[in-house]
């Protein structure tokens, strides 16, 4: 679940930091450009303080001096080319006609078009020019043009124009730049840090909630959730989870004592029951149908009783979970069987390695293999094999015991192991249909599981899986 929230959270934490970092960095650029602007025009109101008063034109030829060209516009030549040898900014003072008073380089000419010839024109209406477009960054051919008029007795009669490169404006906007993204980067890790510590404040509980459920639905009926960490909403779940869990437990307990209590206050009278049928027997001719029926018919419900006590216990009991020799314990329990199945005319046989440790209750475990083998023995006809195998696989170790009986179908697959049932094809064949589900349960209570599946050409394996690894 965290890993969908936090890329929504992420996506909304760096659409707010580009929504306030991209104007930042505009107005950083802006800010930059106008500082250039304003320098400028504060250069070109001096060069038009000192122009003002330059009366005589030069002459033709820029390079010479000539008699009348006075002091002021040798002073103001001398302005313009250090100006421009000292910061790299071209400037010139034009008349009207666009012929220079003075400009340095001596080459320099009023640009005809773009933003240099709108801010001449500008300036010849006696206002100073507009600001330029926005310079930034990229713009290596960018340039600015000032031009600022020079008025005399009121009329304009000359412009002062100059034409500034924008390599530092630009490195000084690149590095602004910089600072603001480090700023965004930092602001980001700190927005993600948070954003893991809230979405895991927020979904600890969820998960300790998710966990207690699916021990709950294992069997571990005594799983709890601490109600003292999230949001006050979940801390509230999870005292009513709680409160469900405790009245869940209390239900199936009572269900276990009412199955155990009935099985065993039943066992007295069906026993004296049992009895007074042998002592009518007595008194009955030899061979009686009606008393071997309900002879039969009383040895099926004490064994009944018998299962649904164990199941009862089954349910009830916890695991004592132990590092168990799997395969030793199963070739121990083949060995057990091993006379029933040669009376029967059965070929039971371990055929797995002889150790593979694995983490199980080993009593619980016995009590499994003993059902599975018996169930398998019940069906297999004569002269027909029972193999039983132990393998290691993977974090699982598991025990497969497959028969030849006549198997079941698909549909008979996934009902196996429910309580009281049986196939109807096997309602002939002793039991009491709780055999396997007391298995379940107490493979269940240790991690173990256990699953049926076809063994073809015809019969079933039954395969038992425990952890190797301690829970």
């Amino acid at each position: 679940m965290r890993t969908r929230l936090l890329p929504l959270l992420i996506v909304l934490m760096a659409g707010v930091l580009l929504a306030l970092g991209v104007p930042l960095g505009v107005i950083t650029a802006g800010v930059e450009q106008q500082k250039v602007v304003v320098d400028r025009i504060d250069d070109a109101a001096r060069f038009a303080s000192l122009a003002q008063f330059v009366t005589a034109r030069p002459s033709a030829d820029a390079g010479s001096k000539t008699p009348e060209e006075d002091e002021r516009l040798a002073t103001l030549r001398a302005e313009l080319t250090r100006y421009e040898e000292l910061y790299g900014i071209r400037a010139g003072v034009f008349y009207r006609d666009r012929t220079p008073m003075a400009a340095a380089p001596q080459d320099l000419t009023v640009p005809t078009g773009g933003e240099g010839a709108q801010a001449f024109s500008e300036a010849l209406a006696g206002r100073r020019s507009h600001d330029p477009h926005q310079i930034w960054p990229w713009d290596d051919a960018g340039r600015i043009p000032v031009a600022s008029p020079v008025i005399r007795d009121g009329d304009v009669v000359a412009v002062v124009v100059t034409d500034s490169p924008t390599g530092r404006m630009r490195a000084r906007i690149l590095h602004g730049w910089l600072l603001i993204a480090a700023g965004e980067c930092a602001a980001m890790l700190v927005a993600v840090a948070a954003a893991f510590r809230l979405t895991g404040w927020v979904l600890r509980p969820v998960r300790v909630l998710d966990a207690a459920s699916h021990d709950i639905a294992t069997g571990r009926m005594n799983a709890r959730v601490a109600a003292t960490a999230g949001p006050p909403e979940l801390r509230r779940l999870a005292r009513s989870f709680n409160e469900m869990a405790d009245h869940v437990e209390d239900v199936l307990e009572q269900q276990r004592a009412f199955v155990a209590d009935a099985s065993h206050q039943l066992r007295n009278p069906l026993s004296a029951l049992l009895l007074r049928i042998e002592l009518l027997a007595l008194e009955l001719p030899e061979g009686n149908e009606e008393i071997a029926s309900v002879r039969t018919e009383g040895k099926r419900l004490a064994r009944v009783l018998d299962d649904l006590l164990d199941l009862a216990l089954a349910e009830h009991a916890a695991a004592d979970l132990q590092l168990t020799d799997v395969a030793a314990l199963a070739a121990e329990r083949v060995d057990a069987w091993r006379p029933l199945a040669e009376d029967k005319g059965v070929r039971l046989a371990y055929e797995g390695r002889p150790a593979v440790t694995g983490w199980a209750d080993p009593v619980a475990l016995s009590s499994a293999l003993d059902a599975v083998v018996d169930n398998a023995l019940k069906f297999t006809p004569a002269g027909e094999p029972v193999a039983v195998a132990v393998t290691p696989d993977g974090e699982r170790v598991t025990i497969t015991v497959a028969d030849r009986g006549p198997g079941l179908a698909e549909d008979e697959l996934a009902r196996i192991g429910d309580r009281f049932w049986r196939s109807g094809r096997h309602q002939n064949v002793s039991g009491s249909g709780l055999g396997l589900s007391i298995t379940r349960t107490l493979l269940a209570a240790g991690g173990a599981t256990i699953a049926y599946a076809p063994h073809p050409p015809h019969g079933l394996t039954v395969t038992v899986s425990v952890p190797r690894s301690a829970p």
